[in-house]
């Protein structure tokens, strides 16, 4: 830092921070790096502001909420689930508030539950006769 503080007011203008007021443009640099590490859809919304939803590298929405982003910041607390309405209808998501240092929930981000797809691998590797019976099952059809 010189003695005009330059390099701390650069700092302090190139810092993201998320409140409970945060917009769309606010959040959309987590949702890029988010979907940039994961490669699935993220969505991330503040409390008071709605937010955004990405997909394959993407910004489709820069107003977007859903039914379980909107639970989240309501209960404060992990939900994973398979929506029965909105854009993520019938997939297995997974959302999770992001809080104050107080506790409270300021805003959600959330992803499409990979560990929901793992997991119905996991139960095909148990019962390995399923997967027998739908490659017989394909067989008679060709």
């Amino acid at each position: 830092m010189n003695e005009n503080n330059e390099s701390y007011q650069y700092c302090v203008e190139s810092c993201l921070r998320i409140c409970a007021d945060s917009t769309a443009e606010d959040l959309q640099p987590i949702a890029q790096v988010v979907h940039a590490l994961l490669g699935i859809p993220v969505t991330i919304r503040s409390k008071n502001y709605r937010g955004v939803r990405m997909e394959r590298g993407i910004v489709l929405e820069d107003n977007y909420t859903g039914p379980v982003l909107e639970e989240v910041l309501q209960t404060n607390t992990v939900i994973r689930r398979v929506p029965s309405e909105g854009t993520y209808k019938g997939k297995s998501v997974v959302v999770v508030p992001i809080r104050a240092h107080g506790g409270d929930a300021i805003a959600a981000i959330g992803v499409v539950d990979l560990v929901a797809a793992l997991d119905i691998i996991s139960m095909f590797k148990e019962y390995p006769g399923i997967i027998n019976e739908v490659e017989e099952a394909r067989n008679r059809i060709k």
